[in-house]
């Protein structure tokens, strides 16, 4: 087989052994050589492409186990993007900017990937600053799943008024005069959030595309080559999959994609489930594009909402039978199924079912897993174990830590979620971010709270025990992910055989200073033999720039997440800072109050104990 491609002159961690070589060889889209420079060059053709990597470290492409790309893809040239911003006058600035070129009746969305702790200010913005920022432009703030912020030109806009209903799965925030202020809570579940951002205008069908791959080569920036799509609300099949299946028959995707499906109403889920398995199945597709399976909402009645602001909620005594219909066709036609859980109260549950439907219909090998499972028991994951199942595990805790140790404390904390445990007892397990409305799609961010255990606030969570080295948290989002989309053995490693899926770091990821992982981006992504992402020296090897549409899209002027901006804390905030002990009876609410009173929030301060 002839070699296309000769990576050479490089630290290239092939998540194998050896663990690190100097060169690779690609061929036909996948690795077909792997050592040191001088045995790999020897292959080289006429007709070889050769690139000096200038003794940059190479990964094998990140995959994130649990993402929604596809949703993501048809609305990012309309966000405006918080993700990275070091400061909220910093965000304040950009939703004015903003707010002055968008056109009606678009509107200025801001759809998470951010969190207060973020911020040197420590706090979110208020409604009469972003009224005053936009006080002609709908405005329409996400924060989290917990609330969502809307201007006065928002709420005309969605006509949420004094004589409005109240919301049947939500707070609209009212005054004493009984007129909506803005602040829309999520109580006792999201719905309010996610219907009220639905009633928002849509890019046209060209933008969309235009949209879809701006944002899968923001993907790529950051070293991603395959995402897990685990659908989402508002995202139908097969309607809301026409952009991205026309991107892939152009192969103009840049990002493998392997999908979902999410079903969308209450009470016709085994519907959706019984026409879906007539339309396609598990596999269909490429290597690029493929059906993966069932979930992350397979019934309503078992999505237990992840707010850490709210108490724990309780689903409904019809949970069980609901659910034993679903995984029962499920099993019976062969489909891989995720199923969204961040309690452990509703993993049991679910499990109970799952052990009544393997006794019927034997497992037997099939894929399926949980997300999340923040707060899993070790009797619960030997209940997976013995199943064969999974955990995908997402940065949820990295964005609202802070909030469950309000409410939960800090001893819970230090096991939320167990990782180490889960793969101590043998259960496969993924790494992710839930980008895009949740935690921010930058991967690093997710390696970073492995590895450190800490918030993006810089709260430390984690005793060592359970946080992990640099090499075996970058195979949890390589390899680990690879069993979540039936592709072990084909991707996640740099070896003869696999994809060749690889991006050229900015930095030494396996030697720089902790906090400078967060900031670690590619600066040359190779998927599947092709290059779609490439900057700094390898600039003149970049497929060609997109334009970006419509004119006035966020993305035009700011990208996505924060670049040259400036990361610093400022003076108030990067002093070295004392030791501060707070008991763990004193409550996390006086932590995170003792702390913010006396300034101590430096983003890399180690010394909080409880």
């Amino acid at each position: 087989m002839s070699v296309d491609t000769i990576l050479h002159n490089a630290r290239i961690a092939t998540n194998q052994v050896p663990s690190f070589v100097e060169a690779v060889a690609i061929s036909a889209g996948k690795i077909s050589a792997a050592g040191n420079d001088d045995e790999i060059l020897r292959l080289r053709e006429t007709g070889t492409q050769v690139i000096d990597a200038n003794r940059h470290t190479v990964i094998p492409g990140l995959n994130d186990s649990h993402m929604h790309p596809i949703r993501g893809g048809l609305n990012y040239n309309m966000e405006l993007r918080w993700d990275g911003v070091p400061s909220l006058a910093d965000a304040l600035r950009m939703l004015k900017e903003q707010a002055a070129r968008t056109p009606a009746p678009q509107w200025v969305r801001v759809v998470g990937g951010w969190t207060e702790f973020q911020f040197a200010e420590r706090r979110m913005p208020t409604l009469d600053e972003i009224n005053e920022a936009a006080p002609d432009t709908p405005v329409f703030v996400l924060h989290l799943y917990d609330r969502a912020l809307l201007n006065g030109a928002g709420l005309r806009a969605v006509g949420y008024g004094k004589d409005s209903p109240e919301f049947p799965a939500g707070e609209v925030q009212r005054d004493s005069r009984g007129n909506p202020t803005g602040l829309l809570i999520a109580k006792p579940n999201a719905n309010i959030l996610y219907s009220t951002l639905a009633r928002g205008p849509k890019l046209s069908r060209e933008d969309q595309v235009n949209s879809s791959r701006l944002f899968f080569r923001e993907l790529n920036r950051f070293g991603l080559t395959s995402v897990i799509d685990a659908g989402g609300g508002f995202q139908n099949y097969p309607d809301d999959y026409g952009v991205v299946n026309e991107l892939h028959r152009s192969g103009e995707l840049s990002i493998r994609l392997a999908y979902n499906l999410f079903t969308q109403k209450p009470k016709q889920e085994l519907s959706d489930f019984q026409n879906w398995t007539k339309m396609t199945k598990p596999g269909a597709g490429a290597d690029f594009y493929r059906v993966n399976g069932a979930g992350e909402n397979l019934v309503f009645t078992a999505a237990d909402f992840e707010d850490f602001l709210q108490p724990r909620p309780d689903m409904l005594p019809v949970m069980e039978s609901e659910l034993k219909a679903v995984i029962r066709h499920l099993v019976q036609n062969r489909w891989p199924f995720r199923l969204h859980t961040t309690y452990n109260e509703t993993i049991e549950r679910a499990l109970t079912v799952y052990e009544e439907v393997d006794r019927e219909i034997p497992f037997d090998g099939l894929h399926w897993f949980f997300d999340h499972c923040e707060t899993i028991s070790d009797r619960n994951i030997e209940r997976v174990k013995a199943l064969g199942g999974g955990i995908a595990v997402q940065n949820r805790m990295a964005f609202q830590g802070e909030y469950f140790v309000e409410r939960y404390g800090a001893q819970q904390a230090k096991r939320t979620p167990p990782i180490r445990r889960m793969l101590k007892m043998g259960v496969p397990v993924g790494a992710g971010t839930d980008a895009t409305r949740v935690s921010s799609y930058n991967p690093f961010l997710s390696l970073y709270w492995l590895i450190t255990g800490k918030t993006i606030g810089g709260l430390s969570l984690y005793p060592p025990e359970n946080r992990f080295d640099r090499e075996e948290a970058l195979k949890l989002y390589t390899l680990g992910s690879s069993w979540f989309s039936t592709e072990d053995g084909k991707k996640g490693a740099l070896a003869p055989g696999q994809l060749a899926d690889l991006a050229v770091l900015s930095g030494d990821y396996f030697s720089i200073p902790e906090e400078d992982i967060k900031h670690l981006e590619s600066v040359l992504t190779i998927v599947g033999g092709k290059i779609v992402y490439a900057t700094e020296e390898f600039s003149k090897l970049a497929p060609p720039a997109l334009p970006v549409s419509p004119s006035w899209s966020p993305v035009k002027e700011y990208g996505g997440y924060a670049k040259g901006l400036d990361h610093t804390r400022g003076a108030s905030h990067s002093a070295s800072c004392s030791h501060v002990e707070v008991s763990e009876d004193g409550g996390a609410r006086s932590h995170l109050q003792v702390l913010g009173n006396l300034g101590l929030w430096e983003l890399g301060c180690d010394c909080f104990a409880f």
